[in-house]
């Protein structure tokens, strides 16, 4: 994991700690490079992956779930076919939470 990624997780623990009645879930998301199936599986490891880290970290594992996104949700026009930067996919390499019951 990267230590930017293991910091921003370490907040999330935290808010997670001080609110033990959120629950989240999880989402992690890829840029369009690769073919659709492997992203999917990529990015559902993701999120398995910052989900276990928050796990390690104390928080009951029944709080948080794991969803991939593949690229099926892109934050810009860097779709298939489409040539981009290596700055505009890495805006679309992201694992994002959203609070599903509090």
């Amino acid at each position: 994991m990267r230590p930017d990624a293991a910091k921003e997780l370490d907040n999330l623990v935290k808010i997670l700690k001080e609110n033990p009645t959120i629950w989240i879930e999880l989402g992690s998301h890829t840029d369009s490079r690769g073919n659709d199936e492997y992203n999917q599986q990529l990015s559902q490891r993701r999120a398995n992956s910052a989900v276990q880290y928050i796990i390690d970290c104390g928080i009951d594992k029944n709080r948080i779930s794991a969803m991939g996104y593949g690229e099926t949700q892109l934050l810009n026009g860097c779709s298939n076919g489409v040539k981009c930067s290596a700055a505009d996919h890495q805006l679309n390499r992201r694992t994002e939470f959203k609070i599903v019951k509090q």
